[in-house]
C-alpha cells in the first residue's frame, strides 16, 4: 500500500502559520491568528471568513478566490498580495500597507480601507460598493472598471495618478479629495459623484451646477 502523502489535504490545513505555507483550499474560519507571518503563503480559495488576521505580514501572498467576509487585515502588512477575484463582504483593512497589492475582479462591499497605504495597488473591476476609503493614501492606482458606487473618498490622499477610466462613481462620496491628477475620468462620471467646494478635478472638468448628494 502507498504510503500516504504528508501533505495531505487534511495535514496541509492543520500546520500552524508559517512563511510560504499552503493553506489553499483550507477551512480557516472564526480564528485568532493576529500577528501571523504568512509571507509568500499560498492561500488561494481559503475561507477566512470572521478570522482576525490584523497586524499580521502577508507580504505576496497568494489570497486568490479566498473567501474574507468580515475578515481583519487592519494594520497588517499586505505588500505585493494578490486578492484577485477574493470575496471580501464587510472586510477590514483600516491602516493596511497593501503596496502594489492587486485586489482586480475581489468583491470588496462595504469593506474598510480607512487610512491605508494603497501606494501601486490594482483594483481594476473590483467591486466597491459602500467601500470606505477615508484618509487612504494612493499613488498610481488603477480603479478601471470598478464599481465604485456610494463608496467614501473622503480627504484620501492621490499622489502621482489614479486611473478611473469606465470607474461607476455613482453617489461616490469625493469631497475634499484631489482628482487633479486622475486619468481615465470623464464629465459624466462626476456628475454622479457627490463633491463639494474643496473637490479638485482634472483640467478640462468642471464642477457640477449641483451635486446629487445626499446624507445617507
Amino acid at each position: 500500500m502507498p504510503a500516504k502523502p504528508s501533505n495531505s489535504a487534511a495535514g496541509k490545513c492543520r500546520q500552524d502559520a508559517a512563511p510560504a505555507i499552503d493553506w489553499s483550499d483550507c477551512q480557516k474560519r472564526l480564528l485568532m491568528l493576529n500577528g501571523s507571518n504568512l509571507d509568500g503563503a499560498n492561500l488561494s480559495d481559503a475561507d477566512f471568513s470572521m478570522t482576525d488576521l490584523s497586524r499580521s505580514s502577508l507580504k505576496g501572498a497568494n489570497l486568490s478566490k479566498a473567501t474574507l467576509v468580515r475578515a481583519s487585515f487592519a494594520y497588517s502588512d499586505l505588500s505585493g498580495a494578490s486578492f484577485e477575484k477574493a470575496e471580501g463582504y464587510r472586510s477590514d483593512f483600516s491602516s493596511a500597507s497593501a503596496e502594489g497589492a492587486s485586489f482586480v475582479a475581489a468583491e470588496l462591499q462595504r469593506a474598510t480601507f480607512g487610512g491605508a497605504n494603497l501606494k501601486g495597488a490594482d483594483f481594476t473591476k473590483a467591486e466597491l460598493g459602500r467601500a470606505i476609503f477615508f484618509k487612504a493614501k494612493f499613488e498610481n492606482v488603477r480603479f478601471g472598471k470598478a464599481n465604485l458606487s456610494r463608496a467614501i473618498l473622503h480627504n484620501v490622499s492621490f499622489a502621482g495618478t489614479a486611473d478611473f477610466s469606465d470607474a461607476f462613481l455613482f453617489l461616490a462620496r469625493i469631497e475634499g479629495t484631489d482628482l487633479s491628477h486622475a486619468t481615465g475620468l470623464e464629465q459624466e462620471q462626476i456628475a454622479l459623484a457627490c463633491g463639494d467646494a474643496l473637490t479638485k478635478l482634472p483640467p478640462g472638468l468642471t464642477v457640477p451646477a449641483s451635486w446629487p448628494c445626499e446624507d445617507d
